[in-house]
């Protein structure tokens, strides 16, 4: 099973400088949950950089397709992309252990 997370966040240098402030100046207001799970305020987390095996940078323009993020997604037989946990269940997770668990149940 191949699985892809998909951060709302945008890449690139200035991107990444936002990013960094708004974790720093409001956390709590931070719109995406799974990186703030993966992630700390530069750096990937070293429990989730130990558990993953790769994620997709750029979906929509590999995918052509927009989805509500962030969200897991796995490839199934017919090679079409399901949903594997949504925006809500991620922003209800409160910590990497919980998602690796979830991942782990699936």
């Amino acid at each position: 099973m191949k699985i892809i997370f998909v951060y709302n966040a945008n890449s690139g240098f200035i991107n990444s400088i936002l990013d960094i402030g708004h974790k720093v100046i409001s956390p709590h207001t931070y719109e995406c949950n799974l990186y703030n799970m993966t992630y700390g305020v530069v750096s990937e987390r070293e429990e989730w950089k130990r558990f993953r095996k790769s994620s997709k940078d750029e979906f929509e323009k590999k995918y052509k397709e927009k989805r509500e993020y962030p969200i897991i997604l796995k490839i199934n037989e017919a090679n079409r992309l399901d949903e594997l946990i949504s925006k809500d269940d991620l922003n209800k997770m409160k910590n990497v252990n919980e998602l690796i668990q979830k991942l782990k149940e699936t």
